[in-house]
């Protein structure tokens, strides 16, 4: 366990550490690394230290070995919402709160949502949540960027939901 939390440690305050040269980002897999070597030094504090039934550390320690599936998917060039339970609206603001800080196309996330009339998509998706300043939608540019609002019913409204 110290060496994990060398290593951690290493990570965390040598940012580009073992990356040289090269003009691809590693930050999320280091990040991701770091979030596993943490759920392992959890683990073993759990297993070394718990004062709970062997039942209930088991579940503990079963629960952080589980694999977090992204809600969004990246693939070939494009993005897919992973779950099935989210209407169109919903899946645009889902897909825009990944990118608080860039505008995204039109375009983009008709493909995205796979909605099967870009008129009716914009009708009914676009407009609505920009009358509602979930989002700002330029359409003298034909982007989309999530609104504070937007940020909210997110984190509030679809997010939630799916860690309960």
């Amino acid at each position: 366990m110290p060496r994990a939390l060398v290593f951690i440690y290493t990570l965390r305050n040598k940012r580009g550490i073992g990356h040289v040269g090269g003009d691809v980002d590693a930050n999320h897999i280091d990040a991701m690394t770091i979030a596993r070597v943490c759920d392992c030094v959890v683990c073993e504090l759990i297993r070394v230290y718990h004062k709970l039934s062997l039942e209930d550390a088991q579940y503990l320690v079963d629960g952080l070995a589980q694999r977090n599936v992204p809600d969004i998917w990246h693939v070939a060039g494009k993005k897919r919402v992973l779950r099935n339970d989210l209407d169109f609206k919903q899946q645009v603001l889902l897909l825009c709160y990944q990118e608080p800080l860039n505008a995204v196309l039109q375009e983009d996330l008709f493909s995205w949502v796979e909605h099967s009339n870009f008129t009716v998509f914009k009708r009914s998706v676009l407009q609505p949540l920009h009358k509602r300043r979930l989002i700002e939608y330029d359409t003298s540019a034909d982007t989309i960027t999530i609104s504070p609002l937007g940020i909210r019913e997110v984190e509030e409204r679809i997010l939630k939901p799916a860690i309960d």
